[in-house]
């Protein structure tokens, strides 16, 4: 049987081949039988997961957490000098320059990306927005909360602040950036499963390399990374504190 490897639905479009292409690079690199198995949306995900079906994952500081804290997973790697930080944008022809001067009852649009969802909405709190005051409207992706805001059909448009710049210019001259938040400490994850435990030491050192060799700097830049960075334990339990902190 393979083992499971997928990444977090809310990865950049751009760098989808990329994962495959990183896959097949880690098959070889391990000898191990690795399966990249993609998502379409975080339901979808956490359900495999639930029924530990999962044995490698690129994921979300959300998902984290629930990973080494219910599922025994344990943290490998994460892309060096990136953080997950969000964005909250609206249309380039509303008067308003900054989150202090929205108000309650805005529509906001967002996807199902749970940590980008809420530090998007710690940002709105200057304007006295909060979860039970304003209209939900849920997108699939990143592009189509844009054209939410685009084509006026919501106030405000919470971002993932990677997927906002990987935006083309075209679409994102139609809007503008009210607030983007500097956690600089919460940040996607590569974790291993209790399945492939055994092999973790293993996985840092080829992983954490990748960047010293030219063929694997590629794949790397197929990812949109420059290279991969050892995660100890302790950097791992603080930032699953920090997101239980920034829940509550």
């Amino acid at each position: 049987m393979p083992f499971i490897f997928t990444v977090s639905p809310d990865f950049t479009p751009d760098h989808l081949s990329g994962w495959y292409i990183f896959n097949t690079w880690l098959q070889k690199q391990t000898d191990l039988p690795i399966h990249l198995e993609m998502y379409n949306d975080f339901s979808k995900q956490r359900e495999a997961i639930s029924d530990n079906k999962i044995d490698l994952i690129y994921a979300n500081p959300f998902d984290a957490a629930m990973l080494v804290r219910e599922k025994g997973f344990l943290p490998l790697v994460k892309p060096l000098g990136t953080s997950d930080e969000a964005i909250i944008a609206i249309n380039h022809k509303n008067p308003i320059n900054s989150v202090e001067d929205l108000f309650p009852g805005i529509r906001v649009a967002y996807t199902n990306d749970p940590d980008v969802q809420m530090i998007g909405m710690i940002l709105l709190e200057p304007g006295n927005i909060e979860a039970n005051n304003i209209k939900r409207v849920l997108c699939d992706t990143y592009v189509q909360v844009a054209k939410n805001i685009i084509q006026d059909k919501t106030d405000v448009g919470i971002f993932l602040a990677e997927a906002y710049d990987n935006l083309s210019n075209m679409i994102k001259k139609e809007m503008k950036v009210l607030v983007r938040s500097q956690i600089s400490v919460i940040h996607h994850s590569l974790l291993i499963g209790p399945e492939l435990i055994a092999k973790r030491s293993e996985l840092q050192s080829i992983l954490t390399n990748m960047n010293q060799e030219s063929k694997a700097k590629s794949v790397l830049e197929s990812l949109g990374f420059t290279a991969w960075q050892k995660i100890e334990d302790e950097e791992m339990e603080f930032m699953i504190d920090l997101m239980d902190t920034l829940v509550i």
